[in-house]
């Protein structure tokens, strides 16, 4: 029975690599194409661009990761989880704030609000996303630094007796944990605020339409249907993401259950799969081109 659902996730797995990869590929393929062109590249093409690199790199590190730890873990040694650990820990990082930037960048290109603080963020969007991404990185840093003393608590030896190793081990895995929570919540609390303020700045704007005797399908309408869309999704897959770690976590440090490994593993691979392709759907120059190569494939094959 375990060996048939190895093969079933190793297969899935392997779908979701090739397809996570063809859709962030496409994605810096098709901004890097149009950058040589026209030599010069939008602030939120940058954003997509950088994005879609380092969930190439997570996409990688998952399924390494899958490969030691679930179909040869005679080599997932100390050292090959510490580099695992240290290279998820990026990717994930960058892969949570350059999608948060995107959200928050929505929102402030987008939403329409008189306040001074939010035209001041508009005139200098740039800067702000730089410092964010920037700033983020200090708790990027603090976690991995736990994650040291962690793995050294599981290798060192001490004086003390097993007892006290015991109550050690366990709160530096309640701080570990705890960290990750923080560091993970930040990100997820700042899009949910963007969402909520895109809705609140679409209903506005419905309303203003309206009392214009104008239609609800004006091109301004659709972009702020379109990053709503956008940012939701990006919410909804982040929670199952995250989730996702917590449990992957959780199951790490008690007893090995192989079957919730192997789902942890597959549903890790989902969240910058599915994303990408939501992303190429939202993006007007993305989705032509998507559209071409569909157009392409048809001809040939007729």
């Amino acid at each position: 029975m375990i060996r048939l659902l190895l093969s079933i996730f190793s297969i899935l797995i392997m779908t979701e690599f090739i397809l996570g990869n063809f859709a962030n590929g496409f994605i810096a393929l098709v901004n890097c194409i149009d950058w040589i062109k026209r030599q010069k590249l939008s602030s939120a093409d940058q954003i997509l661009t950088a994005l879609a690199v380092s969930r190439i790199g997570f996409l990688c590190v998952i399924l390494i990761n899958w490969y030691t730890t679930v179909l040869l873990p005679v080599l997932y040694s100390l050292k090959v989880r510490i580099i695992f650990c240290i290279a998820w820990t990026v990717r994930n990082h960058f892969s949570i704030w350059l999608s948060t930037n995107l959200s928050i960048f929505y929102l402030v290109k987008i939403a329409n609000f008189s306040s001074l603080i939010f035209l001041h963020l508009k005139q200098r969007v740039k800067s702000v996303l730089l410092v964010m991404l920037l700033g983020s990185s200090v708790f990027s840093v603090s976690y991995l630094a736990e994650l040291f003393v962690d793995d050294n608590m599981q290798t060192t030896e001490y004086e003390e007796n097993i007892t006290q190793k015991t109550k050690l081990r366990d709160m530096l895995h309640l701080s570990n944990m705890t960290l990750f929570m923080v560091v993970n919540f930040i990100p997820f609390t700042m899009s949910l605020t963007s969402f909520l303020l895109l809705i609140i700045s679409l209903w506005k704007h419905l309303k203003k339409m309206q009392l214009n005797g104008k239609g609800s399908q004006d091109p301004s309408t659709k972009v702020h249907v379109r990053a709503v869309l956008s940012v939701v999704s990006f919410l909804l897959l982040y929670a199952c993401h995250f989730l996702t770690i917590v449990i992957f976590i959780w199951a790490s440090v008690r007893p090995r259950n192989e079957l919730v490994l192997m789902l942890c593993e597959a549903l890790a691979m989902l969240y910058p799969l599915s994303h990408s392709f939501i992303l190429i759907w939202g993006n007007k120059k993305l989705r032509q081109a998507f559209k071409n190569i569909r157009k392409i494939i048809r001809l040939t094959d007729h």
